[in-house]
Order: C-alpha cells, then sequence, then structure tokens
C-alpha cells in the first residue's frame, strides 16, 4: 500500500472535488456528494474532512468573492493538489489490486 491513504469519506471528498473542478466549495461539495451517492452529509463531517485533507496536503484552497446571500463572508473554493492526485491514484490503485485478488468463484453467487 502506497503511503498516501485514504479513508472512505476522505475520498468521497477529494473525488467531489474533482467533480467540481473550479465550483467545489463546502455547501456544492455536499450537495454533490448527496445527489450522486443519496447519502446524507453533515456540515461538520464535511468541514472536518476538507480541513483534514488541506492539513495533510492533498487539497489547496483559497477564498473566492463575498456575497450577500452569505452575509458577506467569502466562499472557500478547493482544489485537488498534486499531493492529493497521488492519493487518489494510489487509494484507486489499492482498491483495484483488492478487487482482482478476488476469485470469481467468491462472486458467484445467486440472489434470491
Amino acid at each position: 500500500m502506497g503511503k498516501f491513504q485514504l479513508g472512505e469519506f476522505e475520498e468521497i471528498v477529494m473525488l467531489t472535488v474533482g467533480v467540481l473542478y473550479g465550483e467545489a466549495y463546502g455547501v456544492s461539495i455536499k450537495k454533490e456528494i448527496e445527489a450522486r451517492l443519496q447519502r446524507t452529509v453533515s456540515v461538520g463531517a464535511l468541514q472536518s474532512a476538507l480541513n483534514r485533507l488541506e492539513t495533510k496536503g492533498y487539497l489547496q484552497s483559497e477564498e473566492g468573492g463575498s456575497t450577500s446571500e452569505r452575509g458577506g463572508r467569502p466562499k472557500r473554493f478547493f482544489k485537488i493538489t498534486a499531493q492529493g492526485k497521488r492519493a487518489i491514484e494510489d487509494t484507486k490503485e489499492m482498491r483495484n489490486q483488492l478487487y482482482n485478488a478476488i476469485p470469481n468463484v467468491a462472486l458467484d453467487v445467486k440472489f434470491a
């Protein structure tokens, strides 16, 4: 396994930041995850993950312009760093190795 590791939620957040390239900020990331995965995301969990990923050097953020609808607060936009790209690639490779190691017979199940 590579030295760049992501947990499941971190991986989802990273991939969503990539999907939203140029428009990835807290609310848009939350909405995109919820729409694509039919999964509720708490603002606190998302903010913790974004801060953690930025601390690890996988994401970088910058403030956009402030808007009146946000009470004058600027949006914080995220983008994937080179190190973050490596983390995504390592995680994908690890998952593929595990998936490819499953014998066909193990997946030969019948659904009722």
